[in-house]
């Protein structure tokens, strides 16, 4: 199949990489119902780890069985599906081909209470490769006083995974002790750790949709002082865009906690708005009955088809 304008263009923007890992680019950017448009919806189920089983899966009990996940992100015609290795372990056999997989590499859990998160790293890029997956994804939390480590523990596995041909997907979300809680969506630190994704060799970043909060005293006077326009979320999100090498790399906002349908659709359409990719979104599509869950997942589709 041929490329789209769209895609080859994006695809222009790696030209460091080699032929595998735009293969694998282009597998995600042409899959499913937004395929060639140069947008995507990706469905992400690392909360199972990262928060526990009953707090994922409990609102919605078939969630228990990893096979569940593939049959939704095929149904609704998501671009890929992105897990650990566990719950792709399960089932990638059973589903091979049929859709991009992204590895989730580290992962965190929530019984040792802090305020500087460090994930561990729980899988690798053989085990990547072993799946089947067109991408390995991985957790940064700029902020944490563990971040050089998690810098360091990205920039070997990037170089590794890009070595054989594998995307790279960063999840970048700030957090830790110098921070408030409103400063980890506050526009200037989203957009700060969209601009560390993507010099860390990103591929596709996921970040928070950001707030028009302004954290660091410095970053503040600069808004002001310049006048950048942050008062709708459409403006921060082109900002977060601008911030990712002038937009020339992929950033994709998550869809945070579930929420009503209609507030959802309106955050996707500000998102659409601002000139984002796409977006990756877990509980608010599997924490739903599997017939919503795919209504809304196609509705959001339909939004960034526009």
């Amino acid at each position: 199949m041929s490329h789209s304008a769209r895609v080859r263009e994006i695809l222009g923007w790696y030209s460091a990489d080699n032929p595998g890992t735009k293969a694998n680019l282009a597998r995600m950017l042409n899959h499913g119902t937004l395929g060639g448009t140069g947008k995507m919806v990706i469905l992400p189920v690392d909360q199972g780890f990262e928060h526990g089983p009953a707090r994922t899966f409990a609102a919605n009990p078939a969630g228990y069985d990893p096979r569940y996940f593939f049959e939704l992100a095929l149904e609704a015609g998501c671009n890929a599906y992105a897990a650990p290795l566990g719950a792709l372990e399960a089932a990638a056999a059973q589903f091979a081909g049929e859709i991009p997989l992204i590895l989730k590499l580290n992962n965190s859990d929530i019984l040792v209470k802090g305020d500087d998160p460090c994930p561990a790293v729980t899988a690798s890029v053989d085990d990547a490769l072993r799946l089947g997956c067109s991408a390995i994804g991985f957790t940064i939390y700029p902020g944490s006083s563990y971040r050089n480590e998690m810098f360091g523990e990205l920039r070997e596995l990037a170089q590794e995974a890009k070595a054989v041909g594998l995307a790279v997907v960063v999840w970048s979300y700030p957090r830790g002790g110098s921070l408030s809680a409103a400063g980890e969506t506050a526009v200037d630190v989203v957009a700060y750790a969209a601009q560390i994704a993507a010099q860390l060799g990103a591929h596709v970043i996921k970040v928070k949709p950001p707030t028009a909060h302004l954290e660091v005293p410095e970053a503040k006077k600069v808004y002001e002082t310049r006048e950048i326009p942050i008062a709708t979320l459409s403006e921060r999100v082109r900002h977060v865009v601008q911030s990712a090498f002038d937009g020339r790399r992929i950033v994709i906002f998550s869809g945070g906690a579930a929420k009503a349908e209609a507030d959802v659709l309106e955050e996707c359409r500000q998102i659409h708005r601002g000139g984002s990719f796409g977006s990756i979104i877990g509980r608010n599509s599997f924490q739903r009955p599997k017939a919503d869950g795919v209504a809304l997942l196609r509705k959001i589709m339909e939004i960034y088809k526009s």
